[in-house]
């Protein structure tokens, strides 16, 4: 019954004509309504360790069942554990974070075996030090962050605090020192997506030639100052970690700045996506705070006095290494 009326469906919509665009821009509406679903699910996946449990099983070239990931599981109470796990690999399957194959169950019944996509690999840490995204998702999807975007119109309207300040009464940095939790959370999340941009940047950069000190400023845990000493043996590194600091002005030697770059033109493709979300998550959580274009960038060096030689190097994932001298 219900594919002919799928048949009945699409051959009306075929009939239509110009209904196909309009049907295509409501999907989209729903799309950007609904997104939140994909990284909700995602989040549970990954604290269940159902992407940790298919990746291990791919190992080995298994794919699993629902039921399967289940057993697994500790203290699992719920008779229809296996039927939910399956509803959301389903969804998760797509948008091609894990793949799905379906086979004859008992009875007839489908049965469904999954295994990891490739983006999977961004949200297991693994034992090869390349870093996680996992923890990065969990801070964006966190109460605590999410609670901010409700208070965002009211920040672009009205002026004043930070979409993140109107909701928690304080500024991010300062309220990550009263929350040890959300600290937490933060400095993983920082740590583990700086240990990824760097091991690229360390293989495709080599504008640490010639250094001998190098000040990390804003170096949070110092993950990213130990990677680049560890591989340069003769610098000596010095993490400076403020919240509000910014040492162009001060600065007589060159400056390199390891960060993400805005298109000068958004178009809808990921590569100017990532960067314009991130870039509206800097206006919701710190006022003042923006991702630059590279023309901003250069702006900037010549109004901070580094009137010398700008280079950029592309790094990763909409990464640049930037480097300014006076």
């Amino acid at each position: 019954m219900a594919s002919g009326i799928s048949r009945t469906l699409a051959t009306g919509v075929a009939a239509a004509g110009g209904d196909d665009e309009e049907e295509a821009t409501w999907l989209h509406a729903l799309e950007l309504i609904s997104g939140f679903t994909v990284s909700m699910t995602l989040r549970a996946a990954i604290q269940l360790g159902l992407i940790d449990a298919l990746t291990a099983a791919a190992t080995d070239g298994r794919a699993l069942t629902a039921g399967e990931l289940v057993a697994q599981l500790p203290a699992v109470d719920d008779a229809g554990a296996a039927s939910s796990v399956d509803r959301m690999l389903r969804l998760l399957a797509s948008f091609n974070v894990v793949r799905c194959s379906t086979e004859a169950g008992p009875g007839g019944d489908p049965l469904r075996r999954y295994s990891p996509a490739p983006v999977c690999r961004w949200f297991t840490a693994g034992d090869n030090h390349q870093g996680s995204l996992a923890p990065r998702l969990m801070l964006d999807v966190d109460e605590d962050n999410l609670s901010t975007w409700h208070q965002m119109a009211a920040a672009v309207v009205s002026g004043g605090p930070s979409a993140f300040e109107r909701a928690h009464g304080m500024p991010l940095f300062e309220y990550m020192g009263t929350n040890h939790r959300f600290n937490m959370l933060f400095n993983q999340a920082m740590s583990q997506q700086s240990m990824m941009v760097m091991n690229k940047l360390l293989d495709r950069f080599h504008g640490f030639d010639g250094i001998s000190v190098l000040v990390d400023v804003g170096g949070g845990t110092g993950v990213t100052l130990k990677m680049i000493i560890s591989r340069y043996k003769h610098i000596t590194g010095v993490n400076f970690d403020l919240p509000h600091s910014m040492l162009l002005r001060n600065d007589n030697g060159k400056v390199i700045v390891v960060d993400i770059v805005l298109p000068a033109t958004p178009k809808p493709v990921p590569e100017a996506q990532n960067p314009l979300r991130m870039d509206v998550m800097m206006l919701n959580n710190l006022r003042g705070g923006k991702i630059r274009t590279e023309q901003e960038y250069a702006k900037l060096a010549m109004d901070s006095g580094f009137s010398g030689s700008f280079r950029t190097t592309y790094i990763f994932a909409n990464f640049m290494a930037i480097e300014l001298c006076k």
